[in-house]
């Protein structure tokens, strides 16, 4: 990255987002952009963390600024999105849609964000990691929210346990169903806090030091 900010919207870019922006349902929540609109990919399906579930979500974190973020499955980019807004360096977003992509891209450049804040990959979580693994990246946080009933949270937190990508205050935020079963035998992360929200669980994991 070369660190430039981005410049103004085009004509052309400003259509692409309103087109986005007119299936809206969320907002940055706080920090620098608390506020700004966040567009949902259209056709795309995925299911957006609520609002009250973000909110709460980083009302357990607190602080994160100057944090290493990694978004898989990211959907529109909101989680990644809200810790930059809120302080971290640098977010790398992950998915496999390009539908997906194109919104993160439309999101980040309505809000002008320096290029060096983010990276944007269009791949396979699970193939994804591996690779993060050889190219020697650790993160702060990780944010996850794999689609439900298939088996994917338990193949990503069994991944990320086995590559070790976590800094030594690493943190994966985990949004599932209450019936997805998760790995409890995992030897660099274990669970922190759980927090339930209706059919949605919000499960922390902390690095094992």
């Amino acid at each position: 990255m070369n660190g430039k900010r981005n410049e103004e919207m085009s004509i052309e870019d400003e259509t692409v987002f309103i087109n986005m922006v007119q299936e809206m349902t969320m907002r940055v929540i706080g920090g620098e952009y608390r506020s700004r609109l966040i567009a949902m990919p259209k056709g795309a399906v995925i299911r957006p963390t609520q609002d009250k579930v973000r909110e709460s979500i980083f009302n357990i974190l607190q602080d994160v600024s100057g944090k290493m973020v990694l978004e898989l499955f990211a959907g529109s980019g909101a989680l990644g999105i809200e810790a930059i807004s809120r302080g971290a360096t640098h977010a790398t977003f992950i998915d496999n849609n390009s539908k997906c992509i194109e919104a993160i891209k439309a999101n980040l450049k309505s809000l002008a964000m320096d290029n060096c804040q983010y990276d944007i990959l269009r791949a396979d979580a699970l193939r994804a990691l591996p690779n993060i693994k050889k190219e020697g990246k650790n993160f702060d946080l990780v944010f996850m929210d794999p689609p439900y009933y298939k088996g994917t949270t338990k193949k990503c937190l069994i991944l990320i346990d086995s590559y070790d990508i976590l800094s030594r205050i690493g943190l994966v935020v985990v949004e599932h169903h209450r019936k997805d079963d998760l790995p409890l035998d995992l030897k660099t992360i274990k669970i922190e806090k759980v927090r339930r929200y209706g059919d949605t669980v919000i499960t922390i994991f902390h690095k094992i030091l």
